[in-house]
């Protein structure tokens, strides 16, 4: 197991682990967790989103990799950036509609920006007229924010969850009305 994950060049499906070693989708599980533990105090993590799997560094190790690599800095992202990419994590999968309802502007500019750094990504289509696109995370958002899981992320003010919780996203305290373009939202 530790060795597939070393040399997959992405992430890997459970399945996929059990079709190549042979073994349940049981036998995978316990074997992944036993890596998690033993990586707990070391410089790998096992990250997870759904049934997807891979090793990655330790995001204690962040700056140190980045400089042996050669990396630029990553770049900071906007404060638009910030608020829309915190919607989709903890609602996702999501609707661009749904976002803007949640944000009261216009995120066209942002989510192309956060499509283009890999933060989000297309995760198919809702069965609603017009058959919007499903925006959710990835597996660099996680890198990016030093997560191992989604579950890792902190849990909402009880104040704002109320405001996103449910089949229908309703604005936050403040945010009413259309859309409207922000300045800063042209510029993503």
């Amino acid at each position: 197991m530790e060795g597939l994950l070393f040399v997959a060049e992405e992430p890997v499906s459970l399945k996929r682990l059990a079709q190549v070693l042979e073994a349940t989708p049981e036998a995978v599980e316990a074997a992944l967790q036993e890596l998690e533990i033993t990586y707990r105090e070391r410089g790998l993590r096992v990250q997870r989103v759904k049934d997807r799997v891979q090793l990655v560094t330790a995001p204690s190790l962040a700056a140190y990799v980045e400089r042996f690599l050669g990396l630029e800095r990553r770049g900071r992202l906007s404060q638009a950036a910030l608020e829309t990419l915190s919607i989709i994590a903890y609602r996702q999968p999501i609707t661009r509609a749904q976002i803007e309802a949640i944000r009261g502007v216009n995120s066209d500019g942002v989510l192309r920006t956060l499509l283009r750094k890999g933060l989000i990504e297309e995760m198919g289509r809702a069965d609603t007229i017009g058959r919007p696109i499903l925006y959710g995370t990835t597996f660099a958002f996680l890198q990016y924010f030093g997560l191992e899981s989604l579950d890792d992320l902190p849990p909402l003010p009880e104040t704002i969850s109320e405001g996103v919780q449910g089949d229908q996203p309703s604005a936050l305290p403040g945010r009413l009305g259309p859309p409207r373009q922000r300045s800063e939202d042209r510029s993503e």
